[in-house]
């Protein structure tokens, strides 16, 4: 099996400052995890989006804003989210991987799909960055799709809600957003209610789960929820929000995957969708060995060759509880 690894090394001049969490480090350390993945790497130059196609879901002014604030030196565009003079070209070039590697995957049979996006991308808003991302570079990537009548599933295992992606697609039938997150947590949104809230009840999928969760519940709401609702939305593409900060070494948060988890997690969508329908881009996650890890536990499940030695780590009770009443939730709406 082929992996084609969309990068730039832009994404290493964009400078955060020397002690933030979102560092140039982490795309090394996904570059050791594709490495060891064990597939055929092929790396592909990511392209710069133009800022018309950046437009399908962020406002022109936006956009023309963090040009500018970027090429008068950078600047913070809040607490935590901020631009050096390299984070237009890093942000132009992180979008433009998505879309790059849904052109080459169209052609491809064999292959899977990664994009080392850095900045991320899923909290950023129309008109707004926001925890550490300049432009929503899955969302970019779907609404294009959208545009050709593709139908997209969206799944963001990122260990905080998307709420980017989700305000910016949650009311298009087309499109279907599935996150898993800690709750409460930031952005603090997330709820399993706005499944009932929109122009498309039904599309938007959230399961939050307490500090704590582990893999097995984890492995339990992939296997009877995700999956199911993905295998009858009947996308064309899947698009995956790839943080990877539910690790159990994430300085940033408090949930207890392991690298074998998201092997497990990647490895079920096989059973959904061609290989080469199925892109991974980049989100969060801070320790650089359960990126590295993370990252080649994933391709491999996508490849084909994940195996796990390992039985996934126990859960407190609140995360079954948790688990059990987003179903019920969301069962008015899918077949689960």
């Amino acid at each position: 099996m082929k992996v084609l690894v969309a990068s730039h090394g832009a994404a290493l001049e964009h400078d955060t400052g020397e002690y933030h969490p979102e560092r140039p480090d982490r795309v090394r350390a996904v570059l050791r995890g594709v490495e060891d993945s064990g597939l055929d790497v092929v790396h592909i130059e990511s392209p710069e989006i133009t800022p018309g196609e950046l437009a399908v879901v962020h406002d022109p002014e936006y956009i023309a804003m963090v040009k500018h604030l970027s090429e008068s030196g950078g600047g913070a565009i809040d607490m935590d989210t901020v631009t050096s003079r390299a984070s237009w070209e890093a942000a132009l070039r992180a979008a433009g991987g998505v879309t790059a590697l849904v052109e080459e995957l169209a052609t491809e049979s064999e292959a899977l799909g990664l994009a080392i996006t850095r900045p991320p991308g899923h909290h950023a808003l129309r008109d707004k960055g926001m925890g550490f991302c300049l432009f929503n570079n899955v969302a970019v990537a779907a609404a294009l799709l959208r545009a050709e009548n593709q139908r997209v599933a969206i799944l963001d295992w990122d260990v905080h809600h998307g709420n980017g992606t989700q305000a910016l697609l949650g009311d298009d039938p087309g499109v279907l957003y599935v996150s898993l997150h800690q709750s409460p947590y930031y952005p603090y949104e997330g709820r399993v209610e706005d499944i009932n809230l929109g122009e498309a009840k039904g599309t938007n999928v959230n399961i939050p789960v307490p500090a704590g969760t582990a893999g097995g519940e984890y492995r339990r709401a992939w296997q009877e929820l995700v999956i199911p609702i993905v295998d009858q939305f009947e996308p064309d593409w899947i698009l995956v929000s790839s943080g990877y900060d539910a690790h159990i070494l994430d300085p940033l948060a408090d949930l207890g995957l392991v690298a074998e988890d998201y092997g497990f997690l990647a490895s079920r969508l096989r059973e959904v969708v061609p290989t080469n329908r199925v892109i991974v881009a980049l989100e969060g996650g801070y320790s650089l060995e359960g990126l590295q890890h993370s990252t080649a536990a994933t391709l491999s499940g996508l490849g084909g060759t994940f195996e796990s030695a390992n039985e996934a780590n126990d859960s407190p009770e609140a995360s079954k509880r948790a688990i059990d009443a987003a179903a019920q939730i969301i069962a008015d709406h899918w077949s689960i």
